[in-house]
């Protein structure tokens, strides 16, 4: 088979759908000898990949995503290769190809929180337009998760058949350190000289950030919590009011440690020196990081919203209303405070990320792309 797969989002840093192509890539050309990989990149990734097998070959598609080259430009360069099936890796796809596709549906987050940046009727319009023409014209869906699964059945009436729920997986290099020079060093970079709370990822409507922000104030006032709040992430202009200045209003510019982007090879370490990791998202398709954190051996509470249940499992990690702030706090005490509960968490977590594997991803993907051909 000649299979195409949407790369314009490659990335090797640790980030969302990035990481979900690299991995795949990555996978599947290690585990599968036989079909022909055709990569479509932007630049700069489509120079920077190095081919590492004779069955893979690289084509420059230099088409963002949202655009109207992309929808012209890329159908047309799709088209010349003659695939016998294109995977998108996400829902952005050109309304008018037609052939043997497959899609992944990570997430319908735009559906539930627009957020501040998708505002005008236009690009709401066309975002539906766009996914709701990739998951008809696509002979098999991929969701990262039930839950999505379930979405995409409501929202969108697609039949449970046609989805195959395929986890995602956590990357090897996040793990236990045992030389501690790593985290002290970076600790020291960010003057983080009392314990601290991490939360990692994006600035976003659906992340929830200014209720964690009041919930770590009530653990200072209520709970007598000393220490500090760690948030990573490029400070997004959109969101930074609301988040910034919750800090603000609620006088906690000394104690909520704003990063910026952390570098790839910081990023285990802080994992590593934290006291433990929240994560108060809304929604999420898959929710990785949380999986991040249990592999490097610190205990997580986490939403019990949208797929977050699903991935972390009743037991290897605290759940707690999003919502509200009063619960997050206490929930989050409650870890802080208890030894015995943090050892439990930390042990079950370690047991529970090994269910999940880049490279059973690959190979259950593989099977999809077997399945859409023969359908």
């Amino acid at each position: 088979m000649k299979i195409g797969i949407d790369c314009r989002m490659y990335s090797s840093d640790f980030t969302g759908i990035g990481r979900y192509v690299y991995e795949l890539v990555e996978n599947l050309v290690k585990i599968d000898q036989q079909n022909q990989y055709v990569l479509f990149f932007n630049e700069p990734e489509f120079s920077k990949y190095s081919i590492q097998s004779k069955c893979v070959k690289k084509v420059l598609a230099n088409a963002s995503h949202y655009s109207l080259r992309e929808q012209t430009h890329f159908l047309k360069i799709l088209k010349n290769e003659k695939l016998d099936l294109m995977h998108f890796t996400h829902f952005n796809a050109p309304i008018f190809y037609k052939k043997p596709s497959v899609v992944t549906i990570h997430d319908l987050t735009l559906h539930f929180y627009p957020g501040k940046k998708i505002t005008s009727p236009l690009h709401r319009a066309g975002y539906y337009k766009v996914i709701k023409s990739a998951v008809k014209n696509a002979k098999k869906i991929i969701t990262v998760s039930e839950n999505t699964k379930k979405d995409l059945q409501v929202l969108m009436k697609t039949p449970s058949q046609k989805i195959s729920v395929i986890y995602e997986g956590v990357n090897e290099k996040f793990k236990s350190l045992t030389d501690r020079r790593q985290v002290d060093e970076v600790t020291q970079k960010y003057k983080l000289d009392k314990p601290y709370l991490l939360y990692t990822g994006v600035w976003r409507s659906h992340k929830n950030l200014p209720n964690l922000i009041k919930a770590f104030h009530i653990l200072k006032t209520e709970y007598d919590f000393d220490g500090y709040l760690v948030i990573t992430g490029r400070k997004d202009p959109v969101y930074e009011a609301d988040i910034v200045g919750e800090t603000q209003t609620l006088q906690l510019e000394n104690d909520v440690i704003f990063t910026g982007l952390v570098k790839e090879r910081e990023l285990v370490p802080l994992y590593n020196g934290a006291l433990m990791y929240v994560f108060p998202s809304l929604y999420e398709g898959f929710g990785l990081p949380p999986l991040e954190a249990m592999q490097c051996g610190i205990p997580v509470a986490v939403s019990n919203a949208s797929c977050l249940p699903e991935v972390c499992g009743e037991g290897n990690a605290v759940f707690f209303n999003p919502n509200n702030p009063e619960d997050m706090a206490e929930k989050i005490f409650e870890v802080t405070s208890q030894k015995t509960l943090r050892e439990n968490l930390i042990q079950n977590g370690l047991k529970r990320v090994k269910e999940f594997s880049w490279q059973k991803m690959a190979q259950e993907t593989l099977q999809v792309y077997n399945d859409a051909l023969s359908s």
